[in-house]
């Protein structure tokens, strides 16, 4: 029997459609079953920085969901979702946390009391340390030119926004101070990166016209890594800043 040319054809047309159509649908299935995935770890992501006081690490919400889940597209995703809520998830660091929308501050109250305002010399002081971290506290003299009394570093420490970072390698080992994400979380930024640069300082009038046109603000280091010349901070080392009894234990 011999078979129409047109016909044949025509059955071999077929026979590829119906294989496109399978592949096709396969395909849909594998992406219906990974955006059910996505979904998935986004609820796991959801309430673990829902129920965290404190901005969740990254890190800590790749360790409790599925292993290989592409956590940055999970919270990228999760954040797109809440960009136009009242409550906005944002990113803090390398942690995530929900914060009230910035157009609806205005509406909170708290009934805590209100934290006193720092000082002049504390502004300078924290704003020294957030620019030029890891600084010690000579280096902060030396950028402000006025001596820098302990109680206005103690006040800092207290806030949380300042820390003890390391030692420096030199002379009498001094402390070097840096930044928290507590301070970051507190003024709304997602990096140290994202500190005011030259033209906002200008327009926010906080820099006078005495200061020189070729002068801009050093770019801080955005990351905990020790500098090359500081060593991180020991256990001896907190007993001799007083910050340890002897036996270990943290002061009050």
């Amino acid at each position: 029997m011999i078979m129409d040319p047109g016909q044949g054809t025509a059955h071999i047309i077929e026979a590829a459609a119906d294989d496109q159509q399978q592949s096709s649908t396969g395909s849909d299935a594998l992406d219906a079953l990974k955006e059910r995935a996505l979904h998935e770890a986004e609820r796991i992501a959801e309430a673990l920085v829902f129920a965290s006081s404190e901005p969740v690490a990254e890190k800590l919400i790749a360790d409790k969901l599925p292993e290989d889940t592409p956590v940055r597209e999970v919270m990228a995703r999760l954040s797109e979702r809440y960009a136009a809520r009242g409550v906005n998830l944002v990113r803090v660091s390398d942690a995530w946390a929900f914060r009230t929308a910035a157009d609806l501050g205005f509406l909170i109250r708290r009934d805590e009391t209100e934290a006193k305002k720092l000082s002049r010399a504390g502004l300078e002081v924290l704003s020294t340390i957030a620019y030029h971290q890891p600084v010690t506290r000579a280096e902060i003299e030396d950028v402000r030119g006025v001596a820098t009394s302990k109680g206005t570093l103690d006040v800092l420490l207290e806030t949380g926004w300042v820390r003890m970072r390391g030692r420096r390698r030199s002379p009498g080992r001094p402390v070097t101070y840096g930044t928290t994400m507590a301070f970051l979380d507190h003024f709304g930024l997602e990096d140290l990166r994202d500190l005011p640069g030259m033209d906002e300082l200008k327009g926010a009038g906080l820099l006078s016209g005495r200061v020189p046109s070729n002068f801009q603000p050093p770019l801080p280091n955005s990351g905990d890594d020790f500098a090359e010349d500081e060593d991180p901070i020991t256990q001896l080392d907190l007993e001799e800043l007083g910050l340890l009894t002897p036996m270990g234990e943290a002061e009050d």
